[in-house]
């Protein structure tokens, strides 16, 4: 019930976004969903994508810094309060998020989350009847 992120590592300079999104679509590899973090002197790019070993292949071989993570991915109602009421179950289970991004679409709301212990916030989760992504 997990699905695979990739975290390309990029130099704080100007293209560099581009060249990754660049590179996808020269190849075919759709991005679903993304989030840009920044320190310093350097960003990370986390990306959902519709081929990932294939995206991970071409991106190392472009000298692109990559990993693998695996997140959940789940859908709520676009609400106000809907996305509070899922994180309050898993506060109460002391699951930690480590950081988490969402998009939206129309009535629905889909949510990328990284916790510190994936498999409780699984079982958590279900137990809540929460719509749980396999995939895009």
């Amino acid at each position: 019930m997990t699905i695979k992120q990739l975290s390309v590592f990029l130099e704080n300079k100007t293209g560099r976004i581009n060249e990754v999104t660049r590179i996808l679509g020269k190849h075919g590899i759709n991005m679903h969903a993304f989030s840009m973090a920044e320190t310093t002197d350097f960003g990370i790019l986390r990306l959902i994508v519709s081929e990932v070993e294939k995206a991970v292949e071409i991106l190392r071989e472009e000298n692109f810094a990559v990993m693998l993570t695996e997140v959940i991915c789940i859908k709520c109602n676009n609400t106000a309060g809907a996305l509070s009421a899922i994180l309050e179950q898993l506060s109460q289970q002391d699951i930690f998020i480590e950081y988490m991004y969402a998009f939206a679409d129309g009535e629905q709301a889909n949510v990328v989350i990284r916790p510190n212990d994936i498999d409780r916030c699984v079982k958590t989760l279900t137990a809540c009847h929460c719509d749980i992504r396999q995939g895009f």
